[in-house]
């Protein structure tokens, strides 16, 4: 009998061993990778094929508006969002009804803020962006816990955002070290590549104790290394994080949003997080 007990503790304690993710949290939806696992090979943790007839509330929240640039037009509204042979659409529309709501456009992004967050790990995106003039689609994370303080300390990874009709987008970080303190160049805060917006393209990070590597249909495309000796703020990436998807509309950055060239969506096919 002894021996039994034995052998099921020692297989209980291996398996506990081989365990790459810590959950936390609420229902423990806060995904930590453990120590020392960052040169394993990743295991799937976390995935959205949109298979369903809707958006999958126990993984999803659609962003309600705010008042930053990019967040002025989200909206609820069930004509931004369609689910269709296994592809979500989140679509940047006109206001069909300003009476209503006096905003002039109205979008679709969710978010999984308080559902589902992670730190270090692999997230990819498998996705097409349409183009028109002032769209703005984005694909980005944001602090969960609020570790550092308000934002900008908690840091911002961006993702993949697009511009109108470029033919590049951009990968950045963002946090009070970049922002506040202006240091976006030691070391460099963002990088670009190449895409064609009409084809299907995968994003993803590759988010690492040490640095965040920015990726293009599996290829590194932008790092961004924690650094030694500089003012503490330039690495608040050591906390969970949880992902923003939305078709955002007009912003400084952008420019004015034409009507015309409107409907305008992104199309999201898979989310697949790794450990």
């Amino acid at each position: 009998m002894k021996k039994h007990i034995l052998l099921l503790l020692t297989l209980a304690a291996s398996f506990t061993a081989c365990k790459v993710t810590e959950r936390s949290g609420h229902n423990g939806y806060l995904y930590t990778q453990k120590t020392g696992w960052a040169d394993k090979k990743w295991k799937l943790v976390w995935q959205d094929d949109f298979n369903g007839p809707q958006i999958d509330t126990t993984k999803w929240t659609r962003i309600p508006p705010n008042n930053a640039a990019w967040g002025k037009h989200m909206s609820a509204d069930d004509r931004c969002y369609r689910i269709d042979s296994g592809k979500l659409y989140l679509i940047g529309i006109n206001n069909p009804d300003t009476l209503k709501d006096p905003r002039p456009f109205l979008t679709g992004g969710i978010y999984t803020k308080g559902k589902f967050a992670f730190q270090y790990g692999k997230i990819e995106i498998h996705a097409k962006l349409e183009c028109a003039q002032g769209a703005w689609p984005a694909m980005w994370m944001l602090a969960e816990t609020d570790k550092y303080g308000k934002y900008p300390k908690n840091g911002e990874i961006d993702i993949m955002e697009h511009l109108n009709y470029d033919s590049i987008f951009y990968q950045t970080t963002h946090s009070y070290y970049t922002l506040n303190l202006k240091q976006t160049e030691h070391p460099p805060h963002f990088g670009t590549a190449a895409l064609n917006p009409l084809e299907f393209n995968t994003f993803g990070i590759s988010w690492y104790p040490d640095k965040i590597v920015f990726l293009l249909n599996g290829k590194e495309t932008f790092v961004y290394p924690r650094v030694k000796n500089v003012d503490p703020s330039q690495w608040p990436y050591d906390q969970p994080f949880y992902l923003l998807i939305d078709q955002q509309l007009g912003g400084d950055w952008v420019g004015a949003v034409k009507p015309g060239t409107l409907p305008v969506q992104m199309i999201v096919d898979w989310v697949k997080v790794y450990q």
